[in-house]
This record gives C-alpha cells, sequence and structure tokens, in this order.
C-alpha cells in the first residue's frame, strides 16, 4: 500500500491551529486522514515534539493511524526519522492544508516513480500555484543528502530548495492529466480560503471526488473569487521561503 506523510502542525501563524477547524462533521487533520483510507493510502501523520501538537497524536490515535513526531521546524528531517523509523523506501507527501486532494492523482505519481525509478516527482504546475491536488512522490533515500548542512532548527519547508542540489538527481513533474479549472486555489491558509473549502463541502456534501470538485468549479466560474485574490500574496510568500 501507498505511504502518505501528512504533514501537520498547529503552530500555524496566519490561521491558528488551521488542521482543528471545522469542515462538515470532522476537523481538517480527520478529513484528510479518512480521505486518505478512503483512496487505499496509508496515512501516517509526521507532526512534531512541540507539547501543542499532543493534539495531533490523540486525533491519530483515536482513527487507530500511525503518528510520527519530530523536528519542529525542519520537515525534510521530520520525513527522514519517520521513513527510518518506519522502514520506509518511498512515499508520498501530503498537507493537511489540502484537504480536497486528489488521491488517485497521487497513485499515479507514486506509480510512475517506481516504474521509472526516479527519485522525485515534483506536483502538476496547477497543484503547486494552488489547485492542491497532489504532491511530491519520493525516494526516502534521497532525504540524507538534501540534509546535509542542517540541524534541527532549519526551517525546510520548501523542500525543493534542498533536494534540487543533490548531483545526479532523477525528478521529473508530473504531468498534468486531468481537466483542472485554470483558477482554482484549494489550499488553505487564510481565512477566506476556509471559507471557500466550508462552501464546497456544503455544496457536494459527501461527493467530494475530486472530479466532482473540479467540475463544481468549471461550471460555477465565480466561485473561485471567494479566495483566488489570496493567490498572489501566498505565492510570494512561497517564493520569498526558497530564496
Amino acid at each position: 500500500m501507498i505511504k502518505g506523510f501528512i504533514s501537520v502542525r498547529t503552530s500555524s501563524s496566519r490561521l491558528p491551529s488551521k488542521c482543528l477547524l471545522k469542515l462538515g462533521e470532522n476537523n481538517i487533520l480527520t478529513s484528510v486522514i479518512l480521505r486518505c483510507i478512503k483512496y487505499k493510502i496509508e496515512p501516517i501523520v509526521c507532526t512534531s515534539v512541540n507539547p501543542s501538537d499532543d493534539i495531533i497524536e490523540e486525533i491519530s490515535q483515536n482513527l487507530k493511524v500511525k503518528c510520527f513526531r519530530g523536528s519542529l521546524q525542519n520537515k525534510l528531517k521530520r520525513w527522514s526519522d519517520c521513513a527510518v523509523f518506519y522502514n520506509i523506501e518511498e512515499f508520498h507527501t501530503i498537507d493537511a492544508d489540502d484537504p480536497f486532494f486528489d488521491g488517485n492523482e497521487m497513485i499515479f505519481s507514486m506509480k510512475k516513480l517506481i516504474a521509472e525509478d526516479l527519485d522525485i516527482i515534483l506536483p502538476t504546475i496547477s497543484s503547486s500555484n494552488g489547485g492542491a491536488s497532489v504532491g511530491y512522490s519520493l525516494k526516502s533515500k534521497i532525504l540524507l543528502e538534501a540534509l546535509k548542512d542542517t540541524d534541527d532548527s532549519t526551517d525546510t519547508e520548501m523542500i525543493w530548495s534542498y533536494i534540487k542540489k543533490i548531483k545526479n538527481l532523477k525528478f521529473t513533474t508530473l504531468d498534468e492529466t486531468k481537466r483542472r479549472p485554470k483558477k482554482l486555489r484549494l489550499t488553505l491558509d487564510f481565512e477566506e480560503d476556509y471559507l471557500l473549502l466550508k462552501a464546497v463541502k456544503n455544496i457536494l456534501g459527501d461527493n467530494l471526488s475530486r472530479e466532482n470538485i473540479d467540475e463544481l468549479f468549471i461550471e460555477n466560474p465565480d466561485l473561485h473569487k471567494i479566495n483566488w485574490f489570496r493567490n498572489k500574496e501566498w505565492i510570494q510568500n512561497q517564493k520569498s521561503k526558497s530564496l
């Protein structure tokens, strides 16, 4: 079964404890875990050792899924230590910020990683630009190389800045294989993002396949405006962190 490392902390600055916000009957983190299970992706929650994240471990235990606690700032080290602890050779990254991810696209990415013997597959352009449909597929072995000259206090949130420095790295960007709305922001950083996610949940109920979600935005071309204006600020923040 494909392993999905769910990166999550409660110490978000723009939207504090956003992973605990309600989305329908569940909170965001619970929704992400259950979505993994629905797609037959084994969820492994990756959080920090900070006491503020005790609640994340509690949620994981209640849902009977694995939870690894590691570095607060160094996400790459948290992933690497988790992979070593559970003896995992390859995994897919899932942000708890992205509750409407496309599990089928993630599975396709992982199969491509193995079939083509790649080290890492980057998300599609649309996903990286706010669509939040798919993460990174990667081999655990490359993490040690990426972690050189870092320690627990190093902020490796922008993981590609570290991984791309690896010599002879075998990588590609996942091709766009599905019809996606041109303007779509389904990640959670701002209050407006939360309003949009709740609106999608209210409209579609339990019919939250990524195909249904994409079709909703295609048929309602103004719906994305709830939070799209935030995307420019978000992309600028991403770029500044990569410098």
